[in-house]
């Protein structure tokens, strides 16, 4: 059956390129709802934004979400893939600025939200997308490629490449389970690279980006004292950004997730390609 959260919660943080203090409050939402974001300051139609893949409007830097009155959420990526992960599948989240906080980097602050609020079962029964058939999208250009295939569960595999050597080749697989997300993946943050924190933040960028919210890399070394939170954080980060990106298909996912060197932009292509190929999947009620 479907769930929400059973009570109103409250949480606050800094925006990483406003570098302003955000307000949330999530809170409990009907049955077949969906997620809802809502811009407390904003005004009429641009205040209610739907977490829906259909609703991305950019993906340069992180996932964004929009309206058609120009109202937007960005960095939702963290947040969606734990409320994906925990079970959640209505909830109304009010927020007063454009972006989700950053939090620790991670999604293990909005695990720790959403596991404190508690759950309630909804009288209706869960939507469930299931993969038919192979969807797959490449970027021969960059070495970057993502593909859906069929699988009884849900599962996940990503893949990177750096010529850095502190990250290298790296990557992970998950079978999803709230259980394993909270232990294996939730608290693997963020990463970049000094030089690309530096320039973004002389063109007005990533003013609240730190130590504290992201592991930084100069040249070969990592600068965080207290190093990684697991050998290959950076493979399990970008496998906790895809959970968060097909969270967007607004339903449960059955089917399997690979990405070679994915992003939020390929992400988000390959979720509309296969929208786009009707037969490739169908709706059912779990």
């Amino acid at each position: 059956m479907q769930r929400t959260i059973a009570r109103e919660i409250e949480c606050s943080g800094i925006g990483v390129h406003s570098g302003k203090i955000v307000n949330m409050k999530f809170c409990p939402a009907e049955a077949d709802s969906g997620i809802i974001f809502l811009r407390t300051d904003l005004f009429n139609g641009a205040r209610k934004i739907k977490a829906l893949w259909s609703n991305v409007v950019d993906t340069r830097m992180c996932t964004v979400i929009g309206n058609q009155h120009g109202g937007k959420v960005s960095t939702v990526e963290h947040l969606m893939a734990a409320v994906y992960a925990c079970g959640i599948d209505n909830m109304l989240i009010e927020i007063n600025a454009e972006e989700v906080p950053i939090m620790d980097g991670s999604a293990d602050c909005f695990v720790e939200i959403i596991e404190s609020a508690g759950t309630v079962e909804q009288a209706a029964k869960r939507k469930v997308l299931e993969i038919l058939s192979e969807v797959e999208i490449s970027d021969e250009k960059n070495g970057k490629k993502a593909r859906l295939l069929p699988e009884d569960g849900a599962s996940y595999y990503v893949g990177i490449e750096f010529d850095r050597s502190v990250i290298g080749n790296q990557a992970y697989e998950l079978e999803l389970t709230a259980a394993e997300f909270k232990k294996e993946v939730s608290r693997a943050r963020t990463f970049g690279f000094l030089e690309d924190v530096e320039n973004l933040k002389k063109h007005g960028l990533a003013r609240g980006g730190s130590l504290e919210n992201a592991i930084i890399i100069k040249e070969n070394e990592i600068m965080n004292e207290s190093g990684l939170r697991y050998n290959n954080e950076f493979a399990r980060h970008k496998l906790l950004d895809a959970i968060g990106d097909i969270a967007l298909i607004g339903a449960r996912f059955k089917g399997r997730f690979e990405g070679h060197c994915t992003g939020h932009e390929l992400n988000n292509t390959l979720l509309r390609a296969m929208f786009e190929q009707k037969d490739s999947w169908r709706i059912v009620e779990e």
